[in-house]
């Protein structure tokens, strides 16, 4: 019977039923068997109400959309061109950094290349730069930002993290603090190829003026003081997660339906609702995944796993390679709050028993996700560029793989020398 029933989940999954009600049905089985009564599950979901960090969640996500719905990203663009565009390689290094504080902000990796890579591939090929090259950097520079305040997947990763009950405990301060400097590794690496590849073209720079300077700086006036308000405050410490992602919320709507006036009071029900779905559907697969790791926890899975996995590998260096290996494979096959809520709960008790802390491990963890975005042959953001720009997905992988070469390396450097994340958090 233990056999049938696990059978048909197996089943579920293969036929495309929704995660939610697969990781929930897997849920059951094993409580049942384990003769564990199944109100368990409901007292499980219930506790994700009492976590004050997911109040974060829908107010980031409500901004997020609100954001990608206006034309914040030309004057995004617009900014960031003027201060950088003067430098070698300046307008690749526009694309990484308007990518990367746009995707923080919106949490939506596609959206970017909608939003943002549609103002800036013409630019790019404008200016000189090859087509495939530009097309790759644009499709590359799209997941840039996951591992900056205030994306969502580093709150869910610590959300998940820390209902697990681990004897190392951190803040979601302290998550979003260790992504910094992997992040400005990736971009600077990014930028270093970025010159080294268009070395030798024509490419046209943007003149610096000032009053070219003073016209970009009063156009984005309003949402200038965001990234210092909120991301100061959460880095300080001034300001908790929650309070952090109200401010945001309410900022994000008063300047972009009042001020600007680019989104309609009526158009604001149908943003909410689409805001809202993806809220949703991110609790209910956290809720029963919740119930899922319990059962986990309980049925000692993580440390059978661990023991089978030492029986193989017996050191960290070689752990770390095989799971960097799994991470972008699970990146380019399954969303980024998917692959968070099934993974975690088996690898950070693993990861730990290795001696990895589990702010590095998150680190790792979206690093891989990252890449997994744009990587061959299923990674969701080369369809969502193929789509976009009207070409075909073998051309999009040929323009990738360069830059998916360049942040493999960050990504090693990442993986293998934890300093990088932990130093600013001091662990």
């Amino acid at each position: 019977m233990n056999g049938i029933l696990s059978a048909l989940v197996g089943v579920m999954a293969v036929l495309g039923t929704p995660l939610f009600i697969v990781i929930l049905a897997a849920a059951m089985v094993g409580f049942y068997f384990a003769e564990i009564p199944l109100t368990v599950i409901a007292v499980e979901i219930y506790r994700i109400v009492d976590t004050p960090l997911l109040l974060a969640l829908p107010l980031f996500t409500m901004a997020g959309y609100v954001l990608a719905e206006s034309q914040v990203s030309s004057r995004l663009v617009r900014i960031t061109s003027v201060f950088f565009g003067w430098m070698p390689g300046g307008l690749a290094v526009v694309a990484f950094v308007t990518c990367a504080f746009f995707t923080a902000f919106t949490g939506a990796s596609g959206v970017t290349i909608v939003a943002v890579g549609a103002l800036l591939l013409p630019a790019l090929t404008q200016a000189g730069y090859e087509e495939r090259f530009s097309l790759g950097l644009v499709t590359t520079s799209g997941s840039l930002g996951l591992l900056l305040a205030p994306s969502l997947p580093l709150i869910l990763y610590g959300v998940i993290v820390q209902q697990m009950d681990l004897d190392s405990p951190f803040t979601i301060q302290e998550l979003f603090i260790a992504g910094i400097l992997p992040a400005l590794l990736m971009i600077v690496l990014l930028t270093i190829y970025s010159i080294w590849a268009s070395k030798g073209q024509a490419l046209a720079h943007q003149i610096f003026t000032w009053q070219e300077a003073r016209a970009a700086l009063w156009e984005v006036r309003w949402e200038l003081p965001l990234p210092f308000v909120v991301l100061g405050g959460i880095y300080s410490g001034i300001l908790v997660i929650s309070e952090a992602a109200a401010i945001t919320a309410l900022y994000v709507l008063i300047i972009e339906v009042f001020i600007h006036r680019e989104i309609p009071i009526s158009a604001l029900p149908r943003i909410t609702r689409e805001a809202m779905v993806m809220v949703g559907s991110i609790l209910m697969i956290l809720g029963v995944s919740l119930a899922f790791t319990n059962f986990l926890i309980d049925a000692q899975i993580p440390q059978a796993l661990f023991e089978w996995i030492r029986t193989y590998i017996d050191d960290k260096i070689t752990f770390l390679i095989l799971l960097n290996i799994v991470l972008l494979i699970l990146g380019a096959i399954l969303d980024i709050f998917s692959a968070l809520v099934i993974m975690i709960p088996l690898i950070v008790p693993i990861a730990i028993g290795f001696g990895i802390d589990p702010v590095h491990l998150g680190i790792i963890f979206l690093a891989n996700m990252q890449i997994g975005y744009f990587t061959p042959p299923i990674g969701m953001n080369l369809f969502i560029a193929s789509y976009r720009f009207d070409k075909s997905i073998t051309e999009l992988y040929q323009a990738t793989l360069p830059f998916m070469g360049v942040l493999l390396i960050a990504l090693l450097i990442i993986t293998y020398i934890p300093a990088l994340s932990l130093y600013l958090i001091g662990r």
